[in-house]
């Protein structure tokens, strides 16, 4: 991984909001580096800072929102530094695009489906007429609308939940981003629904050569479908790492604490695992790691300063001070030792 190029870096990202005459801290000195040609999860509770984080790079931040300090590096450019809409346009859609959770709101229930594709291939490809039609039918079949011709003439409400999102899929494709970035893509679909989704996704990148961007609370969702993960908590990146290395030997004890509450891993019998507490309140300065007061296995100095990031492997990092060379010996919960097992066994069987 990290011989490929590296397609979008964000370094030191803090992102602010006034809210009733107060000033939140949304992202806190957030950075990632994303690789051209992967898929890439960020996983956390709502609220971590997940959307707020990736809208920042195609400027859709809500208008009481701003970048505070930090930059995010594309194509030789810094997106952070850009302040109007005709910036904006040059990268929106046409570079970035978003597939949103909600298809309902991001379709427009007065025009055709086929028209809403086409009009997006007419903006950003500049292909117009009966050429950007057929394009926008043979869109409609890649994203597995079937009867295409047909579908093109109906408008949304016509069109079942998953199709919807098939749609707004659709849409996306049709603007030849380079990075495509999945908001939650399968939270409003039932779970057959959801697989399929996640294949066509997967398919998708390959035929369209995207970088893929997944958002998720849902860790068992991403398992498919990620090259790698960045775990996210109280709008920093904690933790990240290749997909079998965030999941089989995690570091960070919130990332201990979102694989225990996998529904895989429940005892018949027994209740699910909870994370006890509540994450910080972001309109107040946070003081060493933020998720220390919800930690049982804390230590004295995760109150006080906040971690590093510690390699764990040329791959994998995590910002937790239980990987310095001074910390105490703090074993991982009996649940990330059964999920080891389970991997050693499906690889070695």
């Amino acid at each position: 991984m990290e011989d490929r190029k590296v397609i979008l870096s964000v370094r030191d990202l803090v992102i602010k909001f006034r809210l009733r005459g107060d000033i939140l801290t949304a992202i806190r000195e957030a950075s990632l580096d994303l690789y051209e040609g992967e898929s890439l999860a960020i996983v956390g509770e709502s609220g971590s800072g997940k959307s707020v984080f990736t809208k920042s790079f195609m400027g859709l931040l809500d208008a009481n929102g701003w970048i505070d300090a930090g930059s995010i590096i594309f194509e030789g450019e810094d997106l952070a530094q850009y302040k109007i809409e005709k910036d904006w346009l040059k990268i929106r859609g046409k570079k970035i695009a978003m597939v949103f959770q909600d298809p309902m709101t991001s379709l427009n229930p007065l025009k055709t489906v086929g028209k809403q594709v086409q009009e997006a291939i007419e903006l950003h490809q500049g292909i117009k007429g009966e050429e950007a039609k057929d394009l926008a039918i043979s869109i409609l079949e890649d994203v597995g609308i079937h009867d295409p011709e047909n579908r093109y003439k109906q408008y949304p409400h016509e069109f079942s939940g998953g199709m919807r999102q098939r749609v707004v899929i659709a849409i996306a494709v049709a603007c030849n981003p380079q990075i495509l970035i999945c908001d939650e893509p399968t939270t409003a679909l039932d779970v057959t629904i959801q697989a399929q989704i996640l294949e066509l996704l997967k398919g998708l990148k390959d035929k369209y050569n995207l970088t893929t961007i997944y958002i998720t609370h849902d860790l068992g969702v991403v398992a498919n479908v990620a090259d790698r993960i960045a775990v996210m908590y109280a709008g920093d990146i904690i933790e990240i790492g290749k997909c079998e290395e965030v999941f089989y030997n995690p570091q960070h004890p919130y990332t201990w604490a979102l694989l225990s509450s996998l529904p895989q891993l429940g005892v018949k019998g027994h209740d699910l695992f909870t994370i006890k507490g509540t994450p910080p309140n972001l309109f107040y300065e946070i003081k060493g790691d933020a998720f220390a007061p919800r930690n049982p296995r804390a230590l004295k100095i995760d109150f006080v300063k906040r971690p590093p990031y510690f390699q764990v492997s040329p791959t994998h990092k995590a910002k937790t001070w239980l990987l310095d060379p001074r910390a105490p010996k703090v074993d991982p919960p009996e649940s990330i030792r059964v999920l080891r097992q389970q991997w050693e066994v499906g690889n070695n069987g």
